[in-house]
């Protein structure tokens, strides 16, 4: 479906958030303006007074237990450590709800798939929240691949660099890397064949900080994707080589964040000889990427159809993180991706 716009659903859908830390806070917002917030879930009072009292939600809980016992809930909205990810998801299944999970889906793909066919038998939504897929410039991106603008991609790299948050309970790799994962899969509508990732470990033991990730494709396309959460400046920046012509997203600038360039190659006496590239802005609606992410949930929800990040997607992308774990660990060795895993539906 088009996500240029955020869907509309026919009706407001009774939503729980769970979970009222740095992201929840940001799923409660998001669900409130859009009138689909019934509730919000969380065990520290302070924090649950605090977001009762700005959002006015019809419920607040302080256990998770009250959320699936309440039968007005329709949907939960996980923003969860990643590790209660497969447990609360299949608890909130069974009571039926729909469930929206915020990345990583769970901590290996094997959970996740057993997340989505818990899903497929209670005749359940399940949405991982890749929050890139949702950008309106990563969609107007795919807008120029399906018009044949950049003709065949032949590479793509993505740098997701910051001086930020660093974590203890995942490392740079798991916490910076489903998103651009998500998109380098739906832009190649396949998974890569092998994957190798080197990196270091600089604050903590163990926990990478930096992170280089190559992904090996079919017919020879590649794409890496560099990830730090130990680098002097912010940069968000995605890069699409294709046949035809090169398109850049750098959603961490101000403004002109997307840039279509010429790519013109000659030969000159005999030697390949590349001209300077002409960068002409490519504009996309200025919608907040939560707020379409958000609303296309209550959509599903609404209309119980299939969203447009389903749980499958989820499993696709754990699949190539947990290959560039292994790689990681082996220190740079490569490692094949499991083609049964990886593959968008979660089977072939």
């Amino acid at each position: 479906m088009d996500l240029s716009t955020p869907p509309l659903p026919t009706r407001p859908v009774r939503i729980c958030v769970v979970g009222g830390g740095h992201w929840g806070r940001n799923l409660v917002r998001n669900f409130a303006v859009l009138g689909h917030l019934y509730g919000v879930c969380e065990s520290d009072p302070v924090r649950l007074a605090a977001l009762n009292s700005q959002h006015k939600p019809e419920k607040a809980f302080s256990s998770f237990e009250e959320v699936l016992a309440d039968p007005r809930v329709e949907a939960v909205a996980l923003a969860t450590p990643a590790e209660m990810h497969h447990g609360m998801t299949l608890a909130a299944l069974g009571a039926g709800k729909d469930v929206f999970v915020e990345k990583p889906l769970a901590l290996d793909w094997r959970s996740g798939q057993e997340m989505v066919e818990a899903a497929r038998r209670q005749d359940r939504i399940l949405m991982v929240g890749h929050l890139l897929r949702y950008h309106p410039a990563v969609l107007r991106i795919q807008e120029l691949l399906s018009e044949g603008v950049l003709g065949k991609i032949e590479y793509i790299y993505s740098n997701r660099l910051s001086m930020g948050k660093i974590r203890r309970e995942e490392n740079a790799l798991w916490s910076f890397a489903p998103h651009d994962i998500s998109v380098i899969l739906s832009l190649l509508g396949q998974p890569p064949v092998q994957v190798t990732a080197t990196g270091g470990a600089y604050l903590q033991p163990n926990i990478a900080d930096v992170t280089v990730s190559h992904l090996l494709f079919e017919h020879g396309v590649r794409a890496h994707i560099f990830v730090s959460w130990l680098h002097p400046y912010k940069e968000q920046r995605l890069v699409l080589i294709g046949s035809k012509q090169m398109i850049v997203f750098e959603d961490s600038k101000a403004d002109q964040k997307l840039v279509l360039f010429d790519k013109r190659i000659e030969l000159k006496d005999g030697m390949l000889e590349a001209s300077k590239p002409a960068g002409t802005p490519v504009e996309f609606p200025p919608v907040e990427p939560l707020s379409s992410e958000c609303s296309h949930f209550a959509w599903a929800v609404a209309h119980h159809a299939q969203p447009n990040t389903p749980g499958e997607e989820g499993v696709a992308v754990l699949s190539v993180l947990q290959a560039c774990q292994r790689s990681l660990q082996m220190n740079g060795q490569p490692v094949a991706v499991d083609p049964i895993s990886a593959h968008p539906l979660g089977r072939l």
